[in-house]
């Protein structure tokens, strides 16, 4: 094989390396600024089906779903209540809300509408989000859930 051939090939080898590698940034990269209204839900329900599909766990995700359950608070440690949103890719998350940190959402039922930004954690049923509340310690972002127009943190 010719030398100029060899760096061909190499070159392209690289080129196709670093594609990849900014595509797996994009979606590992926590999305945390703040984007334009219907943007970040947008753009989130495609980071969440990407972080599913590619089982990453960590991220910082904006969106918002339909309740498909409310179900009973997990009173194991921390309090959390916590509801299953369905987005509109299809996919189900789990949001568990920290209830010790953050006031409840009254009256929650199917059907509601709840906005989030919290941390993504993949399961094989769709994922959980959680940190949707203020961080005491300052070392996390605030996550928050938005109901009937109030931002619950």
């Amino acid at each position: 094989m010719s030398m100029r051939r060899r760096a061909v090939i190499l070159g392209l080898t690289f080129a196709a390396a670093v594609l990849v590698l900014a595509g797996a940034l994009a979606v590992l990269a926590p999305s945390v600024s703040a984007p334009t209204a219907g943007e970040g839900a947008r753009s989130g329900v495609v980071t969440l089906r990407e972080a599913y599909q590619q089982h990453h766990s960590g991220l910082q995700v904006e969106a918002r779903g339909e309740v498909d359950h409310v179900l009973p608070d997990d009173d194991e440690g921390s309090r959390h209540q916590r509801f299953i949103l369905r987005l509109a890719s299809g996919q189900t998350v789990l949001i568990a809300h920290n209830i010790d940190l953050a006031p409840r959402l009254e009256g929650l039922q199917a059907g509601d509408t709840v906005g989030f930004f919290g941390e993504y954690e993949w399961n094989s049923k769709g994922g959980v989000v959680h940190w949707t509340h203020r961080d005491p310690g300052g070392d996390h972002p605030d996550g928050w859930l938005e109901y009937h127009g109030q931002r619950y943190w």
